[in-house]
């Protein structure tokens, strides 16, 4: 397939700044996410590199071919849209084929393409239907058919499941990972929705205000963040950030004041900073656990009871904090609970966001998304 570089792109729209320097490499057969929350620019960015957008500078390469002055048309790419785009007098075969058409491909030869993209999207069936007759998910594999015959170098993918309900959704994120697969393509996936990234992506690109926060895989990311921003929107739940103050600091980690005056140590390096300096301790829901003699309190605001387990969301202080419990907790709204963490799963934050490092890698960080396996970590109060 091909690679793309990204070296110091920038975007403005007059005096607006929307893409503020970004470098990237998205290596041959890898699948890219972009995420970030609207206006964050990776919609932007994704047009730049498809040529439907001029950089305002900075350099787009693929396969090492400066592709700045390069039109849409020529760069080797195919692009699927969040709207399906389909033309509704033709049938499935024939929107598959448009382009090949226009290109002047043998008819052949283009029936031969829409086949091999039929049988891998599973719509052979429904080649003579029109885009009516198609449910939205199947008029989503057609956009997507209509970019594999045209044999890409790279695909782009805009928020292309937006349109999709929720179990759709879910359905074609599987068939995504799938296609990667079969089609051994690199391809970049823009979206929102970081539940997307984390179960599609080889690399994660996690943008902000036009500017690249961090780069890796979905659980360097969720055990590795480098600041407060990726901490926060990465995971589902998101994390929980609990003010606390910093006792001091040993080669064994730091310890901490927590709120209600109780200390716990975590594996965190915190050398340099003075006694009494202000954190935030960044814990996910699921490294959370109820325990009586828990060295924290909080009341119950809301059950979340979801079946196998239950979301609890705890008032303490002025912080609302998730908490992930067994399905058959029997707590109710307003109960008083006692919690603890699992030190080694915590994080701390500086009051510039910065995460602090790590004493301890923790072992999945880093792998590809097809070696991904949910972490099964125990709490240790």
């Amino acid at each position: 397939m091909a690679t793309l570089e990204l070296k110091q792109i920038t975007k403005s729209f007059d005096d607006t700044h929307v893409i503020k320097g970004v470098d990237l490499e998205v290596n041959d057969r890898e699948f890219v996410v972009f995420v970030g929350p609207s206006g964050c620019g990776k919609s932007t960015l994704m047009r730049m590199i498809a040529g439907l957008e001029s950089a305002t500078s900075g350099d787009i390469l693929i396969d090492g071919a400066r592709m700045n002055e390069v039109g849409p048309a020529d760069r080797g790419l195919a692009m699927v849209f969040q709207s399906y785009a389909l033309y509704p007098h033709m049938t499935v075969e024939d929107n598959m084929g448009f382009s090949m058409r226009l290109a002047g491909v043998p008819k052949e030869k283009r029936r031969e393409k829409v086949l091999e993209a039929a049988r891998i999207l599973q719509l052979e069936p429904l080649l003579e239907r029109k885009p009516k007759a198609l449910s939205g998910g199947q008029r989503q594999r057609v956009a997507i058919g209509r970019a594999i015959v045209r044999n890409p170098s790279i695909f782009l993918f805009d928020e292309p499941l937006s349109n999709l309900d929720a179990a759709l959704r879910v359905q074609m994120r599987i068939e995504l990972a799938r296609l990667h697969e079969e089609l051994d393509a690199t391809m970049i996936y823009v979206t929102h929705d970081q539940i997307e990234a984390m179960t599609m992506a080889d690399k994660i690109v996690v943008l902000q205000g036009g500017e690249v926060e961090q780069v890796g895989s979905p659980m360097e990311l969720y055990h590795h963040p480098r600041n407060r921003f990726v901490a926060g929107f990465i995971g589902s739940p998101k994390m929980n950030f609990i003010d606390v103050a910093l006792v001091s600091t040993a080669a064994e980690g730091s310890t901490i004041k927590l709120p209600g005056g109780e200390t716990r140590q975590v594996p965190i390096d915190g050398a340099g900073l003075a006694g009494g300096t202000a954190l935030e301790l960044g814990v996910r829901p699921e490294h959370l656990a109820l325990d009586e003699q828990g060295p924290m309190e909080g009341r119950i605001q809301v059950l979340e009871r979801l079946g196998g387990q239950t979301s609890l969301y705890v008032q303490m202080d002025d912080s609302l904090l998730t908490i992930m419990a067994d399905g058959d907790v029997a707590y109710r709204v307003n109960d008083s609970v006692r919690f603890g963490f699992s030190a080694d799963r915590a994080h701390l934050f500086d009051a510039e966001g910065l995460s602090l490092p790590r004493l301890h890698r923790h072992p999945l960080a880093g792998l590809r998304r097809q070696d991904n396996r949910a972490p099964t970590d125990a709490v240790d109060q």
